[in-house]
């Protein structure tokens, strides 16, 4: 979808459209950008941005808070859509999922087609635009459904895959961050050409188990098929102060809040998990993550809270003025496999519009 957030409070409320709008916290709160529309885009804001900052770039955007239930209820209309052409749907937030219709429910063999078909439907039903992108693996399908966004289309075809691939900047390739790009640059690889040139040997040995996967996209390959049973990877919750806290007792307040905020969504989705991650990030925007893993699987609030202290002990978290606390668990287990039923994997309910066609 285009600007989701922001499309969506715009299309509700007729005085914001063609305006500058920030969904996310107040100009004068901690909080950061949560979507920017395109008008907002325009002088340079993004999503994660401070809202402070993003005001300071543009003083007469209107900024609203987010309603989730809204963008919700859009994205299952969105879902259900690309149910009447595919089962096989993989999402990865409420407004993107991959689609495989190699073999469709409307037994029509263009993808191309059938994604154009999708974005009218999503514009008929919700008054909302829609990019696409189709192509032979999900790779290639992603990161064409950005190229003539918003509301637009880019189909790359199995013979057009590495030459498309080859002209892409590093910075665009989908799962390539920031770190990774900067380490490419400092390797003098600029784009798709300059990696495709590095050897299989050289990419293992700069950047692990990524190397192999970052040789394949190098010439257009992609074996990852489209999954519609994506497994829950974490569970967490975070918070950003309206103001520094550099008191450990007072940290320690908000701290055991967010635990109790995690323990009972643990226990409500029934998963046990055995590593805990806690996030801090200082003052001055430096964050640190401390994790601890056990052997035993935990979702009790006690176990958690205790493991956190520890790690926070770990931090500078007391002697550093803190702006935001987080806690996460990881490597789960589904605790219905403990009563001897059938272990199904989490699904994941948020959506995207790139299509693959293999």
């Amino acid at each position: 979808m285009d600007a989701f957030f922001a499309s969506v409070e715009q299309r509700d409320n007729p005085v914001l459209r063609n305006r500058p709008v920030v969904v996310g916290g107040n100009p004068d709160s901690r909080g950061v950008v949560a979507a920017a529309s395109y008008e907002a885009r325009q002088f340079g804001i993004h999503s994660a941005m401070p809202c402070s900052q993003a005001y300071r770039k543009c003083p007469q955007a209107t900024f609203v808070k987010p309603r989730f239930e809204a963008y919700r209820e859009v994205s299952q209309q969105i879902h259900a859509i690309f149910s009447q052409y595919s089962d096989l749907i993989e999402p990865l937030s409420l407004d993107e999922a991959y689609l495989d219709v190699t073999e469709n429910k409307v037994n029509n063999p263009s993808a191309t087609h059938i994604a154009e078909t999708i974005r009218q439907q999503i514009k008929q039903q919700t008054q909302l635009t829609a990019s696409a992108g189709v192509s032979y693996n999900k790779f290639l399908a992603k990161i064409a459904s950005d190229i003539n966004k918003p509301n637009g289309i880019k189909v790359v075809l199995p013979e057009e895959g590495e030459a498309f691939v080859a002209k892409l900047a590093i910075g665009q390739f989908y799962g390539i961050g920031q770190a990774t790009e900067k380490k490419m640059r400092a390797l003098d690889i600029e784009n798709g050409a300059q990696l495709k040139e590095k050897s299989l040997d050289f990419l293992i040995k700069n950047f692990g188990k990524s190397g192999s996967f970052f040789y394949k996209i190098a010439r257009g390959i992609d074996e990852r098929v489209v999954n519609n049973t994506r497994i829950r990877k974490s569970l967490g919750s975070e918070t950003t102060f309206s103001m520094d806290i550099l008191n450990r007792d007072e940290l320690l307040k908000y701290l055991s809040q967010l635990v109790k905020e995690v323990s009972e969504d643990l226990l409500k989705k029934k998963l046990k998990g055995k590593t805990v991650t806690l996030k801090v990030k200082f003052d001055d925007f430096v964050q640190v993550t401390r994790s601890k893993t056990i052997e035993r699987k935990i979702n009790d609030y006690d176990t958690i809270y205790s493991l956190c202290k520890m790690l926070l002990t770990k931090t500078d978290a007391g002697q550093r003025k803190v702006r935001l606390l987080g806690v996460s668990l990881s490597s789960f287990e589904d605790l219905s496999d403990e009563n001897g039923l059938e272990k199904k994997p989490m699904q994941q309910l948020e959506l995207d519009l790139s299509h693959t066609l293999k």
